[in-house]
């Protein structure tokens, strides 16, 4: 039933605690909010995040990436007909998500570091299929903005 070993768990929950520290602190420093009253939100944040990584462990042949795991639980447990939903949100709404941004881009730096032999063998046609990734992403992103706005009226 997958590759879920209890050593990989405790390494995964400690890197995972380190970064909602170094979250913890970066909020603190780029918008003002207070540690303390945070923690309760990044702990339920490190449990769903730890929650993904086992579920993806215990179900190697489903083709979905962890980060989809952990999309869908805090989904599930904010809908509004769920018990849940309201401590969720009100817990997690201490944790500035902007916040996160700061380390999940250096580890993605570090792991697109690790990989650039990889890289280097695309030579330039990563820069191609990045800028349509960019282009996609952009006007994607604008044409939903215009239907949502345009259907609340706001333009």
């Amino acid at each position: 039933m997958g590759d879920l070993k209890m050593s990989k768990v405790l390494e995964q929950l400690k890197l995972l605690i380190l970064t909602g520290i170094v979250i913890l602190i970066g909020q603190q420093i780029g918008f003002g909010r207070d540690i303390v009253a945070s923690i309760p939100g990044m702990v339920v944040v490190v449990i769903i995040s730890q929650l993904a990584l086992i579920i993806k462990a215990m179900l190697p042949n489903v083709k979905l990436p962890t980060f989809a795991y952990a999309t869908i639980i805090p989904f599930l447990l904010s809908m509004p007909f769920m018990p849940t939903a309201d401590w969720i949100l009100s817990i997690t709404g201490q944790v500035e998500f902007l916040g996160t941004t700061t380390p999940i881009l250096a580890f993605a730096g570090i792991s697109v570091g690790n990989k650039i032999g990889i890289l280097k063998k695309l030579s330039w046609r990563i820069v191609i299929v990045a800028f349509a990734a960019f282009v996609g992403t952009f006007f994607g992103s604008a044409i939903i903005a215009q239907i949502v706005l345009s259907i609340q009226g706001i333009i």
